[in-house]
Parts: structure tokens; C-alpha cells; sequence
């Protein structure tokens, strides 16, 4: 899928994401049709732009990269490639500072120069992505750094659908 632009945003008959940080709920639609409706956990520092910042930046983003594909439910990444582990409560008690980052990766880009790209407000290299989170963390309120969490089951439905190129717009209500 080609990278969206603006001006024909929302797409009218393709899949897109809206992820609203004020009801933590993320909504996959097909055009104007809503498809599905998940619970997710944003920035616990709130919404924003800047790096550093642990908010969980607005505006219109696309999907850069689909990353995970194939691997176990629970697998657990580091920078962006699968450790090989799995993750446990063992695991969990073993590291307890980790952020864990689990099942698969939706890396975000943003598409609004000099709100969401370039600069120190680029949601890129600020590695904001869509990614599973361990069950006991909580979902349906802020608690990231900055990311987007989810469920497994809710991660592995969006990222079937989300594939590179599909447009993601985060707002705060």
C-alpha cells in the first residue's frame, strides 16, 4: 500500500485507524464503516509531540512497518527483532524495569510535517508503535511510555488488517 496523503484522509473505501486517547479505544474502519472497536493504553504522561516526552503523539500517521509476522503469541522484541524469548511471569519477575514490548509491532510514521515528522516531534524516530502488552498491565488507561498498547487477541486482529501503509489518526477526544 502506497503512503497516504493528507489531503485524502480518511480513506473512503480502505481499512484505516482511528485511536482516541481520551476513551483509550482504538476503531478500525473500512471507509466509513466501522469494523471492530478495542480497548488500548496510551502515554501515562498524557498526549504530545516531542521526543523524550513518554505522551503518545496526535495527528495523522500511517503504518511504516508490520513487524512479527509468524511469530508465537507472546514473543517478546527488542529493538524491533524477536529476543527468542517468551514472555512469562518468571520472565516478568527476572526484569522488572522492562518495557515489554510483545506479539508484534505496527511502527508508526507520521504524516504532518513539523507535528508528527521531522524534528524532535517525529513519531518515527520517537519508535511510537502498536504493540502487545503483558496481561497483568493495564488496558483502557493511560499506562506507556508512549506507545499504543494492546491485548494479543486485539494486536493480532488489527495487525491483520494494518498492513504498511494503512493510515492511523490519534486524537485526544
Amino acid at each position: 500500500m502506497p503512503t497516504p496523503v493528507l489531503q485524502s484522509l480518511p480513506p473512503k473505501q480502505a481499512p484505516w485507524l482511528e485511536i482516541d486517547a481520551t476513551c483509550q479505544r482504538l476503531s478500525v474502519w473500512k471507509g466509513s464503516e466501522l469494523v471492530a472497536v478495542y480497548p488500548v493504553s496510551t502515554g501515562l504522561a498524557g498526549t504530545g509531540q516531542h521526543e523524550g516526552s513518554g505522551q503518545t503523539p496526535l495527528g495523522w500517521h500511517y503504518v511504516r512497518a508490520a513487524i512479527g509476522d509468524g511469530e508465537p503469541v507472546g514473543s517478546v522484541f527488542r529493538g524491533r527483532r524477536p529476543t527468542g524469548e517468551r514472555f512469562s511471569a518468571e520472565l516478568a519477575a527476572a526484569y522488572p524495569q522492562r518495557d515489554w514490548i510483545l506479539t508484534r509491532i505496527l511502527w508508526l510514521c507520521g504524516l504532518e510535517p513539523g507535528h508528527n515528522r521531522g524534528g524532535d516531534v517525529d513519531s518515527q524516530r520517537r519508535y511510537i508503535y502498536l504493540h502487545g502488552t503483558p496481561p497483568d498491565q493495564p488496558i483502557g488507561e493511560p499506562a506507556s511510555h508512549g506507545c499504543i498498547r494492546l491485548r494479543d487477541e486485539a494486536l493480532l486482529a488489527v495487525f491483520a488488517v494494518a498492513r504498511p501503509g494503512t493510515p492511523v489518526w490519534i486524537h485526544a477526544g
